[in-house]
């Protein structure tokens, strides 16, 4: 009973507290201990791997906001690893809408050995005749969400690494703690463009063609 009682308090716990810890009389378990640092050294890690590697299957981004001629860090980038190579022509711009299957989660903690999954579209392993797609805004997803998305083409599937200077940064959200380093796997399967060459209408929103190759 005493077991019970205690998961159904770190259930609880662990949306409003960003999964801080928990204790069990004396003995204490933290969940993510030295988080920052953790985040930060696993963050290089990756990305000195895609810099290696930046040849074959992995790649480095810079951010999409930043110009050539801005010095830049290793967190102004995402690392990326080619899961799937696509086939489409084109990518998605910045006022595009896109069509993505998606599973986002944490570096491994204490209790989650893949780390922790904090938002999807599928779980498993994705299968793009059975994993479920939703439609983002690229414009409205965090930098290195958008950034991803704007060197993608349809098909591929990218594992995308994102510093949490590019993701939730020093604040967190409600399920992402603070200094979180995220991994999303997404899949681009279509993306939407606006018609800039037709004329608008008062509160009418050009009508555009969606990409699917």
């Amino acid at each position: 009973m005493k077991k019970r009682k205690l998961l159904m308090f770190m259930l609880a716990l662990l949306p409003m507290l960003g999964f801080v810890s928990c204790s069990e009389e004396s003995e204490t378990v933290e969940e993510f201990p030295n988080w920052q640092a953790t985040n930060e050294a696993y963050y290089d890690s990756i990305y000195n791997v895609a810099v290696a590697n930046a040849d074959g299957s992995w790649k480095v981004i810079r951010n999409y906001s930043f110009q050539d001629s801005i010095e830049l860090t290793s967190t102004d980038y995402i690392a990326v690893h080619v899961l799937t190579e696509g086939t489409g022509s084109g990518c998605p711009m910045f006022t595009d809408s896109v069509v993505v299957s998606y599973s986002g989660r944490l570096i491994p903690s204490t209790s989650y050995s893949e780390g922790y999954i904090f938002d999807y579209t599928y779980s498993g392993t994705y299968n793009p005749e059975t994993s479920a797609y939703t439609t983002l805004v690229v414009s409205e997803v965090i930098d290195g969400f958008s950034t991803a998305l704007q060197n993608m083409h349809i098909g591929d599937v990218w594992r995308v690494y994102m510093p949490y200077q590019l993701g939730y940064g020093e604040s967190g959200s409600s399920s992402i703690p603070a200094y979180s380093t995220l991994i999303f796997d997404i899949a681009l399967k279509a993306y939407y463009r606006p018609d800039h060459n037709v004329s608008r209408t008062a509160g009418v929103e050009p009508k555009g063609v969606w990409i699917t190759e």
